[in-house]
């Protein structure tokens, strides 16, 4: 048992022994120079985040809306078959049941993927905003005020007496002035 045991246990360095490894260097408090970002903030209030949600709402409200519509067509058509049970052979019957539950099968699967494309167009033109508008403006940001750090405010605890931390406000502005609209892709199927 005692072999086996030896056998399957892992070996571990000791913390000290790790710890020897990591250097002393760190960054100096006199020379350090922080502030927070609010990405959740940016996102509720630029106006280029704002006008790309308010598409995506669109295309999701016409998605609905052809759901609604589509929905109202199939209804019908199950209804009339129920109505024709008893006119029709069974094997005239299986077949527009069959053909009834094809229609279904499509519509789910053709719902879904437009679904699926609408956040894929959405989800670019974000990373369009993102990479074209603001993170240049974030990183002109760090340049222009000799910042050695920026965290994301989310999780970030800030005490009352920080002055100028919180940079949200300046680069909404600045995202705004850069940029107002950013038009989504036409998603698959719209």
């Amino acid at each position: 048992v005692w072999a086996v045991g030896a056998l399957n246990s892992e070996k571990t360095a000791p913390v000290s022994a790790v710890i020897e490894e990591i250097s002393e260097d760190a960054a100096n408090g006199a020379n350090l120079r922080i502030a927070v970002i609010r990405m959740d903030a940016i996102q509720a209030q630029a106006n280029v985040l704002k006008n790309l949600r308010e598409q995506k709402e669109k295309y999701e409200n016409k998605l609905r809306d052809d759901l609604t519509s589509q929905q109202k067509k199939l209804e019908k058509e199950k209804a009339e078959i129920e109505k024709s049970q008893d006119v029709l052979s069974q094997e005239a019957l299986q077949r527009r049941v069959v053909d009834y539950q094809n229609k279904v099968t499509k519509l789910q699967r053709d719902l879904t993927e437009r679904a699926q494309s609408i956040e894929k167009s959405y989800q670019k033109a974000l990373s369009e905003v993102q990479t074209k508008h603001l993170d240049p403006i974030i990183e002109g940001t760090i340049a222009k005020k000799k910042l050695s750090l920026v965290v994301d405010g989310r999780f970030a605890r800030v005490g009352a007496d920080a002055e100028n931390l919180d940079i949200t406000e300046e680069i909404v502005k600045a995202l705004d002035k850069k940029v107002s609209k950013v038009k989504m892709d036409t998603p698959k199927g719209f």
